[in-house]
């Protein structure tokens, strides 16, 4: 059982001792055992009132008792040394493991590195999401990064019984503006075809790669031979080029959300068919880090990596000679736009919005319902 004492009556070594006083104004010492019975590690921890040492004393039998005792000093260690090691453990993908580790660099240790795990609070994950909005974070992004990222390494300090509750389970996330793609910003079969043809050669197929198969700009960019494994008309892809964030040279990686080995497969179009088969007559296969891609920056020198910054410039610098600009004079669309042409083409064609999700690697069906449920063709008159 846990006892409560004053040192000053009951230490010799006690800098007050002995003392006489009734009332005498010392701390009062609390000391138990862990559990575990005369095999457990003794502790002792003071408090200025009587009340709170009896409280407290309750509290640590209790806690025995039912099997929820934690062991206080588990939840002393530093943000800055636990959050490292964690995402170090933490089962993610290549990628997603390059964001969290940024993030816990560039927000976390600086705001909240020098508290513990136990001394987190709703308040200091509140200032942590405040002073990333004030940076002109998106509000998706501080969700997801506070909301998965920071959440995920709280509950792996509850699941360690370090620390009783997760301090972001109490944090609101931020409200986000509507997802939904605008019809108006996507552009027409007739401008996906002006880019493609006025675009560098050598780029040619990646805009109909877009486009035409639903891939991502770094997905795109990483498709070569080796992906090349068509299965009843559908073609399948498993690697992107990634950008990590403060670095200038690409790698190669996983399909986002997914991990190693993962693929997704996309139908075949005759016409995306035939566009591969021209851009292998007139560019030559690279090898890239040893990966064999359909693209390089300039179309011709083995070796080159893909290049997200590259593939960019050329596609803005191709819009604004189509006059293919906003009110500002800039380009109208972006690369990602391509991507919605082929969303919004299949589900204004009827395809079902599971099938496109699918399709686009979303991690669920509900991302694709946000970005392009409005689009579904004739909700109104069913409705109606």
């Amino acid at each position: 059982m846990a006892t409560v004492f004053q040192p000053c009556k009951t230490e010799e070594k006690n800098r007050f001792y002995p003392c006489e006083k009734t009332r005498c104004g010392h701390i009062w010492t609390v000391r138990y055992r862990e559990p575990g019975g005369k095999q457990g590690s003794q502790r002792e921890k003071s408090f200025p009132l009587k009340g709170e040492a009896d409280d407290f004393a309750t509290k640590v039998e209790n806690d025995k008792r039912e099997g929820v005792y934690l062991d206080p000093s588990r939840g002393k260690v530093l943000i800055k040394v636990y959050a490292p090691k964690w995402i170090e453990g933490h089962a993610c993908a290549e990628s997603t493991r390059r964001n969290y580790t940024s993030f816990i660099t560039i927000w976390v240790v600086p705001i909240i590195g020098r508290k513990t795990l136990a001394g987190v609070t709703a308040g200091d994950v509140k200032k942590l999401q405040g002073e990333m909005s004030a940076a002109g974070l998106a509000p998706s992004t501080i969700n997801a990064r506070i909301g998965i990222a920071l959440s995920g390494m709280f509950n792996a300090a509850v699941a360690e019984k370090r620390i009783r509750e997760n301090p972001c389970a109490e944090v609101e996330p931020l409200k986000t503006a509507a997802k939904a793609v605008d019809p108006d910003e996507i552009p027409t079969t007739g401008q996906v075809h002006d880019i493609a043809a006025c675009i560098a050669p050598h780029y040619r197929l990646g805009v109909y790669c877009m486009s035409g198969a639903g891939m991502r700009p770094g997905e795109m960019l990483a498709y070569g031979p080796s992906e090349d494994r068509e299965t009843f008309a559908r073609l399948r892809h498993q690697i992107s080029v990634y950008m990590t964030p403060g670095e200038t040279k690409p790698s190669f990686a996983p399909l986002k959300h997914r991990v190693k080995g993962d693929y997704r497969d996309v139908p075949l179009a005759d016409f995306l068919a035939e566009e591969r088969a021209a851009h292998v007559e007139r560019f030559p296969v690279v090898v890239a880090k040893g990966v064999k891609v359909y693209f390089s920056p300039r179309g011709r020198y083995v070796g080159d990596m893909p290049h997200p910054a590259t593939f960019n410039a050329n596609f803005s610098r191709t819009l604004i000679k189509l006059e293919l600009v906003d009110k500002d004079g800039k380009p109208a669309f972006s690369p990602h736009d391509l991507r919605h042409y082929f969303a919004s083409t299949a589900i204004a064609d009827g395809v079902p919005i599971l099938e496109v999700s699918r399709w686009l690697g979303h991690r669920s069906i509900q991302i694709t319902a946000d970005t392009y449920g409005h689009m579904t063709p004739g909700a109104t008159p069913r409705l109606r």
